[in-house]
Formats: C-alpha cells, structure tokens, sequence
C-alpha cells in the first residue's frame, strides 16, 4: 500500500506562513492499494487537490471515499472535488453501519442553498452510498476493518490490511475517555498492534488538553505517543494537527514524542504527519 497525504490539519483549514511544512489543509489521505485502486479517507479541504491530480491519470475511473465522520473539517472540501462533477468517474461512499442512510444526506447537506452555488444534484458523475456491514470490507486485495472512533457524535477509524501489511488511521479519537459508541482501549490497542503504519490523533499538548480541551474528542501527543508504543506500532505518525499550531510547535511535539519513545527504549521511528508526504504501508 502507498499512502498519501493530502490533508492533514484538524478542526479548521489553516493556510499560512506559519503551516508551510506540514501544511493547513483538512483530512484526506489517499490510500492505492497494490493493484492500483483508490482509496480516500475524508474529504477536507486536502481533497481539492487530490481531485484535480486524479484528472491526469485517465486510467482511473472509479474510487471508495471512506468517510471517518460528519464533521465538517472531514468533508468540507467534498464540493470541490472535481470528479465528481464528471461522468467518468464512480465514487463508492462508505461508512459506519448506522450511517446508511445518511452519507447522501451528509454530502448533500453542505451544497444545499444557501451554503453553496452549486446543488448535489448538478454532479455528474455516478454514486453509490452504502454502510459498512459485518467486521469488515473488502476492496481489492485488501480487507478494511472499521474501528469505531471515540469523538462526540460518534465516527469510524479504519485498519487496512493487504498482503500481510497493516496500516491503521485513527483521526478524531480521544484515548483518555470512553465516548457513546467508543470502544475500551485494549480493543484500540487490538486493533493496531503491530501496525506498519499508524495514523493516530495527537491535536494537543497535555497542558491544553488540562486545561480547556478535556472532552472534545482528540487526544494529546503523549496520550498518542503511549498508545502507538503500547500497541507496538512499528512507524507512528501524529496527525489531525491543532489549526492555532505552527511548524514550530508541531516541531517541538515530536521531540517530546520522541523523548518517550526514547525513555521506553523502543525502536519506533515518530514523525509528525505533513501535508504532501507519500509512504508505504
């Protein structure tokens, strides 16, 4: 698997001398399977960008847009996707069982007048919107298994496994408390242990998470730090980085992540996710 990264910011787009190295725009990653398929997780902002890449590559006609959850900083970019205005192109949405029958009403919800110009109903291209059911999905080669996510309002991190590589997105998930549909923090831990790659929340510092933030759904770099070492991860990557956050800060984020890891005596390599940033998985 080959990952990409195309947005990587949390809670609100933030461009700006002060985001340059790991960029300003919101979640999407863009996951190629070995042979060849599309998959995008969440379409921020980040998804603008990826959408007009895919028009240079006419191969590729069909992709599965896995949404993690509504908020908007996860899909704020969807109507500025463009293949989806054109007919070439088949978009496989999925999500959470219970989201069935609300990913359309999602999607279509922020192009409604008066919020956007243009209606859902002008795109083009086709859509099918479906909910993941059963412990797993299997696109490809490769099998994705939804982990719900612990945030307000709920959500879905997801585990991909192909050719015996495994790598594990968990944006929006607050390990220091068990919100409505959450899972315990052992089943977390099961479900990335031995990850490759993991992707996993690190919006804040312990002291803002004391202070003010304690609640709304994120989880802070050491919580992260502790938690991709607990699970063994073999690369840990914090993502879904607080928008007032600079490069500076995030730089120091990681030296203190990294002091941990030192401090566990562990081998495992900790970088900060960036915006433009390709790995394999």
């Amino acid at each position: 698997m080959k990952i990409r990264v195309w947005g990587c910011r949390g809670s609100l787009t933030t461009p700006g001398r002060e985001t340059i190295r790991y960029g300003g725009f919101t979640t999407c990653v863009e996951v190629r399977l070995s042979d060849g398929t599309l998959v995008v997780v969440d379409s921020g902002s980040g998804i603008h960008r990826l959408g007009n890449a895919l028009l240079a590559e006419p191969g590729t006609s069909q992709l599965w847009l896995l949404v993690t959850h509504a908020h908007w900083d996860h899909l704020t970019g969807f109507p500025f996707f463009t293949p989806a205005y054109l007919e070439r192109y088949r978009i496989h949405v999925r999500s959470w069982p219970e989201a069935r029958d609300a990913l359309r009403r999602y999607l279509e919800h922020q192009m409604d007048p008066p919020y956007f110009p243009v209606e859902f109903s002008v795109l083009k291209a086709g859509f099918d919107f479906d909910a993941i059911e059963g412990s797993e999905l299997r696109i490809g080669n490769a099998t994705v298994v939804p982990i719900p996510l612990s945030h307000p309002n709920g959500g879905t991190g997801f585990v991909f496994i192909e050719g015996g590589r495994k790598f594990v997105f968990l944006t929006d998930n607050e390990l220091a408390i068990q919100h409505p549909g959450a899972v315990r923090r052992e089943d977390y831990l099961d479900a990335a242990r031995g990850a490759d790659l993991l992707f996993h929340d690190a919006q804040y510092s312990d002291a803002e998470y004391a202070s003010r933030t304690r609640g709304w759904g994120h989880s802070t770099y050491t919580q992260a730090a502790e938690f991709a070492l607990d699970a063994g991860a073999k690369r840990f990557g914090t993502f879904h980085h607080d928008p007032d956050h600079s490069d500076r800060d995030i730089d120091a984020s990681i030296r203190l992540c990294r002091r941990i890891v030192r401090q566990r005596r562990s081998r495992m390599d900790c970088f900060a996710v960036a915006e433009g940033m390709t790995l394999e998985a």
